[in-house]
């Protein structure tokens, strides 16, 4: 019997215990619908949207759900519930509009910007907002070679990463990357290790 880590029934990840088929350049995806599925978020917000393809499958697990794209027609593939809200601008936009009437966030993905300057901006910008044990995932971390860190693809995102790495014990935070490409860091914010103590 499998451990329920691995239990093949969980969407793709049974595609990750094949070692002779490649590893999906969106494996991200199923890793994060995983761990929303297991944290139950309050809130889940997510910059950068894409198609909403992730964004609609974290919607079972979340209570609130923001969804954040400079692109209007994005908002069409967002699947309309009480609990969705597309906002179309951009993140430090949208960052000076939260500050109003802000509210804890229980796990961001950034996946906008892939610069090393927005992607900095932008967890700074929201880390004040993140629950006590919430969680920041930023994508394309880890770009596989030198092409792949061009704006196009991956960026340049990575050293932010490495910067925000350097002084997460005390700045309250951990952080650690999943070294396959194009990457997905996790960081998790925390006054201690264990809440409850």
């Amino acid at each position: 019997m499998l451990p329920s880590a691995l239990n093949p029934k969980i969407p793709g990840l049974i595609r990750l215990l094949k070692p002779s088929q490649p590893v999906p350049s969106n494996w991200h995806e199923d890793f994060i619908v995983h761990i929303a599925s297991v944290v139950r978020p309050k809130v889940y917000m997510e910059l950068g949207l894409y198609r909403c393809e992730l964004f609609n499958r974290i919607i079972p697990y979340a209570e609130t759900l923001i969804g954040l794209d400079i692109v209007p027609e994005v908002g069409n593939y967002m699947r309309k519930s009480s609990k969705t809200t597309f906002v179309c601008k951009n993140t430090e936009e949208y960052g000076k509009e939260f500050t109003k009437n802000p509210m804890p966030i229980d796990l961001l993905f950034i996946d906008a910007d892939h610069s090393e300057e927005w992607v900095k901006k932008d967890f700074d910008a929201f880390f004040p907002y993140i629950s006590d044990q919430g969680m920041i995932l930023l994508h394309d971390g880890y770009p596989k070679n030198e092409e792949q860190t061009s704006s196009g693809y991956c960026g340049d995102g990575y050293k932010a990463i490495e910067k925000l790495t350097k002084k997460a014990a005390e700045a309250g935070y951990e952080m650690m990357t999943i070294p396959v490409h194009p990457g997905l860091t996790l960081c998790r914010k925390r006054s201690k290790h264990l809440a409850w103590k």
